[in-house]
């Protein structure tokens, strides 16, 4: 059962990275290191697990409970847990489900089953997310992709709205949508339902912009780096103070230019490199496909870092 019975999606939520050693084994003392230290930061609602900052496209279902179980005795008194369901086919999401119900999951951050980027009819929808519901009654969130390009799994917003009548146990949606117009029409339609679904932002190459259109939140990958500047962020656009937004933006976007760039799929390598300058991890490894970036690029994190006033605090912590 959940831990945190009556949580809604909203507000700041980082995913976490997920340390490996050398060997590739998951390294559970700097996960748990890692999970105590983005659980510290004031303002956030939760953290994400078993998504793609945990690499979780290469964990098994095993590890994927460990991973659950380890977040749940480190951090699970003290926030709520989203646990991502990432699977190519219905059956398997709903037993990943019903793993993250009985593992005190709070609520489910629900993938875009593979077969999709062959095309997809409303009706594959909904059997997908009901099969998910029945499964489980937490929360979900559903992580709505782009509709089109090379990761054109998103949803129809049509598809949406049937969705959210069909399943209503869905109340937010992580909009990883580039269009900004899209992007808007979304929050302002789904704020407005009669029952409103959250837009929690993932666009955080350029979280700024996103958020003043009106998330209730955002589910980000970079949290695991930078959480306490997007909370900062959040609470500052939340009380319209522009001014200040703009500022700590100032200092997110340099992270942001360099963990975004091309290839894409390297970002979590990138933040992963960016918590070692930090002193906060001891390595830096990812499970093939991924593979280590270049000292070259490790170059321009560092930059980075220190252009957001990031590598300072991190060498202090390190030191002490």
């Amino acid at each position: 059962m959940p831990r945190f019975a009556n949580f809604v999606p909203e507000g700041v939520i980082p995913a976490a990275l997920l340390p490996f050693h050398e060997d590739l084994s998951i390294d559970e003392p700097s996960f748990r290191a890692h999970l105590s230290d983005v659980a510290s930061v004031n303002g956030l609602a939760a953290i994400t697990i078993n998504a793609h900052a945990t690499e979780v496209g290469s964990c098994t279902v095993d590890e994927q409970r460990r991973i659950l179980a380890i977040t749940q005795d480190e951090i699970g008194a003290k926030l709520p847990i989203v646990n991502g369901i990432y699977a190519e086919g219905s059956l398997e999401a709903a037993k990943l489900a019903r793993l993250a119900h009985d593992g005190g999951a709070s609520a489910l951050l629900v993938f875009p089953p593979g077969p999709l980027t062959l095309g997809q009819r409303p009706e594959m929808v909904l059997s997908h997310f009901k099969r998910i519901a029945d499964a489980s009654d937490l929360p979900i969130i559903v992580f709505e992709y782009p509709t089109q390009g090379i990761q054109g799994q998103g949803y129809p917003l049509d598809t949406m709205l049937k969705l959210f009548q069909a399943v209503p146990t869905i109340r937010a949606i992580k909009d990883w949508t580039p269009q900004v117009p899209m992007h808007e029409r979304h929050i302002r339609t789904l704020h407005s339902l009669d029952k409103p679904v959250n837009v929690l932002s993932t666009n955080s190459a350029w979280l700024l912009s996103s958020l003043v259109l009106g998330c209730k939140g955002l589910l980000s990958g970079s949290g695991s780096v930078i959480a306490d500047l997007q909370a900062q962020l959040f609470r500052a656009v939340q009380a319209n103070d522009l001014a200040t937004a703009r500022k700590i933006n100032d200092r997110i976007y340099p992270t942001a230019e360099v963990f975004y760039a091309d290839p894409f799929v390297d970002m979590h390598n990138r933040m992963k490199e960016a918590l070692v300058l930090q002193g906060k991890l001891p390595r830096a490894v990812v499970r093939p496909p991924l593979a280590k970036i270049s000292d070259a690029e490790i170059g321009r994190i560092r930059v980075a870092l220190g252009k957001g006033g990031l590598l300072e605090q991190g060498a202090r912590q390190a030191a002490e």
